[in-house]
């Protein structure tokens, strides 16, 4: 018995989201059910996160052992082959034993899409927000700044155990553009339900001008003002990029919380 440590991509379109539920298709689900048809005959796999419906990954991290007596590269294309076309095995490794890709991550990198257009365009709604008027990048970029350093989050999510703590590190934030199309990607050591998606629209706000920039550190001020942070980005337009660990034989870090969106 080895335990595997995979990459994953999925499009989150036709999922309810990433943990198995009592109904609809989850991407645990399908990632499952394809493992059994290998003889995989565990209770569950282990993630790096929850990702919530709609949401996308393209560097999903899970972890299941397995008795396979051929190498990573064949339970690559074997698991590929038993995976619906919206999910996809990107990398696949054998690692330590007790490897747990969410206790053992050091921290995890989302980014948001959006594109800035009058009208919509079917060939972008799936993975992007529309918004118009465009917000000013110059004022995204100074609302981001905000964001680096150890804060109170309570303003923009929940933690995903009752009493969790709220506070979380942000390693990096920032905005880029690209031709009509602008990015944001957020680097943290974990994250809470729906944090991202909610710091976009706050965001956007204040890059329309509905909002003044002084809401960015108001709504970093403990306890939590959630009266600041009034929407919710779409889903379609959040994926889950990379998740990063220690190099092998490290200590699991202390203080990780686990990932979610």
């Amino acid at each position: 018995m080895e335990r595997y440590q995979v990459i994953l991509a999925y499009d989150g379109t036709q999922f309810v989201g990433f943990q198995r539920q009592g109904k609809g298709r989850t991407v645990q689900g399908v990632v499952e059910a394809a493992l059994r048809q290998l003889g995989w005959q565990e209770r569950t796999i282990l993630a790096a996160g929850r990702t919530d419906t709609g949401v996308h990954a393209s560097g999903q991290v899970i972890s299941f052992d397995l008795e396979w007596d051929h190498p990573p590269d064949a339970l690559q294309r074997a698991l590929n082959a038993q995976l619906p076309p919206d999910v996809s095995v990107r990398e696949i490794r054998l690692t330590r034993s007790d490897f747990h890709p969410c206790y053992d991550a050091l921290s995890r990198r989302y980014r948001y899409q959006l594109y800035c257009q009058p009208l919509r365009d079917p060939l972008k709604d799936r993975y992007a927000w529309r918004v118009w008027p465009a917000p000013h990048i110059d004022l995204l970029r100074q609302a981001a700044s905000y964001l680096p350093g150890t804060h109170d989050f309570a303003a923009f999510g929940t933690p995903p155990r009752t009493h969790g703590t709220t506070i979380r590190t942000v390693f990096q934030a920032d905005w880029q553009v690209q031709d009509l199309d602008l990015q944001f990607e957020i680097t943290a050591n974990a994250f809470l339900y729906h944090m991202v998606r909610r710091l976009v629209f706050l965001q956007v706000a204040v890059g329309q001008a509905r909002l003044s920039l002084e809401v960015m550190p108001q709504s970093l001020q403990p306890p939590g003002n959630r009266s600041l942070v009034k929407g919710l980005a779409p889903s379609q337009g959040l994926r889950l990029v990379e998740v990063y660990y220690p190099e092998d034989g490290q200590k699991r870090v202390p203080g990780n919380f686990l990932a979610e969106e």
